[in-house]
């Protein structure tokens, strides 16, 4: 199986993926926690606890996924561990899969995704430090990505449920659409949000959908090359340089050009 084979058989389950996590009219299939005395808690819009849960439901599809293609799927063994699941074939060929959801903030743009450090074993390609397989191992890096919007009408999160009330428990998200793309194709060539030293997403939702973003048509080779030469500013003066040699896109094509 080559990665554009495994694109293409991933991309056959999004509807099986849906409809495990959605329901017919748009709704998350997601109530709550429940305990042993069947009381209902109500979900949070926290973002982290919605994007775990999500991991939680699809699990048990991607594995229904492995088994079809003969896949061995194989979990990070830490949290923080790249990518959330690996992905072999009988002939040994290793495929990467980030899952990653993102809310929208109108109907062009979402919040946007981190996908994955650039330094680490990003740039030490044969490390097997926070990495399931070395870097350089995968034939491909995938993203299956879900965008959401979040429900208007306020939850009360004060209150239980009994199971028999489950039915007026409001669903905190809805409009679930998932789209499955090569890394390098949805990555920004900006960091994301916060300090951490990771690759951001695009966050126009039709760049998502498409694949197309800045890197998608110069290739993953440039993709790779510029998030391994990135420089933070703080990395920048760690180095002995004044600034970063670039900052963008353009600015690194006209740096690599300068360089020749």
């Amino acid at each position: 199986m080559d990665k554009n084979d495994f694109l293409n058989a991933l991309r056959q389950e999004i509807a099986t993926f849906r409809s495990a996590v959605s329901t017919q009219n748009g709704d998350w299939t997601i109530k709550g926690f429940i305990d042993i005395a069947k009381n209902i808690y109500t979900i949070s819009t926290d973002t982290k606890v919605i994007s775990k849960v999500m991991e939680l439901l699809l699990f048990p599809e991607l594995l229904q996924f492995s088994e079809k293609y003969h896949l061995e799927m194989i979990l990070a063994a830490q949290q923080n561990f790249y990518p959330d699941i690996s992905f072999r074939d009988r002939d040994k060929n290793i495929f990467a899969l980030d899952l990653k959801s993102t809310y929208r903030i109108d109907e062009n743009y979402v919040n946007g995704m981190t996908l994955g450090t650039f330094t680490g074993y990003f740039r030490a390609r044969k490390s097997t430090r926070n990495i399931t397989f070395p870097y350089e191992s995968y034939k491909g890096h995938f993203v299956l990505g879900i965008i959401y919007s979040k429900k208007e009408i306020s939850v009360d999160e004060r209150r239980k449920y009994s199971l028999n009330e489950i039915e007026s428990i409001t669903s905190v998200i809805e409009n679930l659409e998932f789209f499955v793309q090569e890394k390098y194709r949805i990555a920004s060539d900006k960091p994301g949000s916060g300090n951490t030293r990771n690759i951001g997403s695009v966050t126009e939702i039709d760049k998502l959908i498409s694949g197309s973003g800045p890197f998608s048509s110069h290739g993953e080779a440039v993709f790779d090359d510029y998030w391994m030469r990135y420089l933070t500013g703080d990395m920048a003066r760690a180095s002995g340089v004044d600034q970063p040699p670039y900052n963008d896109l353009r600015s690194y094509l006209k740096y690599k050009s300068s360089s020749k």
